[in-house]
């Protein structure tokens, strides 16, 4: 049994992806403190040959408040975002094929940040016919105080998993001798180079899904998301 644990991003990079569909189940943190530098609710696509941030604005509240604590601001305008991303995009030759589902999602009336989030994912997941199972961590009966690789043990023992994988982000965090000593197989998912044509400009990698959407077919995205190697 393969587990995968990520944090929630909101139309997070191809990676993320790669390793939901590399996994049997990947567990989702809504239990996990909420940060400005992370990718919770910003993400960045293409317009006009440069990559920008796109940016769900929040509610003012602590720094130290899950992100399932966390709602969505009055201010943040839904089909702003839309027309900006529709802007963008609508030469892109999925546009017409694949953009009503991200106007769906964007569209989705819920001002809970993980939920709204948690939409995202799954209807994506759902778009790309990924076939693991989607796990709320706070759902899950382990010890939530926790930290670290012994949560993630927790939770990988828990699901009985054998093998843990990682972004490839997580050798600096994560000692596969460690998880060896319980039984678990730690390895980490290393992507590999890929380009697509993004209009006539220079491709710039490690775009929104968002991006590799507008670019490229349903079959050709389940193609990438085998493109990798795990070490």
């Amino acid at each position: 049994m393969k587990i995968g644990i990520m944090q929630p991003y909101f139309f997070p990079y191809l990676g993320y992806w790669q390793l939901m569909n590399a996994v049997d189940k990947y567990v989702i943190y809504d239990n996990i403190q909420y940060t400005k530098k992370g990718w919770f609710n910003r993400n960045r696509f293409l317009q006009n040959g440069h990559d920008e941030l796109f940016t769900i604005n929040l509610e003012k509240a602590s720094d130290y408040l899950d992100v399932r604590d966390r709602f969505i601001s009055s201010t943040f305008d839904r089909k702003a975002l839309v027309a900006r991303l529709k802007n963008a995009y609508q030469k892109a030759p999925y546009f017409l094929q694949n953009f009503p589902i991200i106007e769906e999602i964007i569209l989705y009336e819920n001002n809970n940040l993980f939920d709204y989030i948690f939409n995202s994912i799954k209807q994506i997941h759902s778009f790309l016919k990924i076939k693991s199972e989607l796990i709320v961590s706070s759902s899950l009966p382990i010890d939530h105080t926790l930290k670290s690789s012994e949560k993630v043990k927790a939770i990988v023992l828990f699901l009985k998993g054998s093998q843990y994988i990682n972004a490839i982000g997580g050798q600096a965090l994560y000692s596969q001798e460690e998880f060896f000593k319980d039984g678990i197989q730690l390895s980490f998912l290393k992507m590999k180079e890929f380009s697509y044509h993004q209009f006539n400009n220079p491709f710039i990698p490690g775009l929104s899904i968002v991006d590799v959407m507008m670019f490229n077919s349903p079959e050709e995205i389940n193609k990438m998301l085998d493109q990798y190697e795990l070490l």
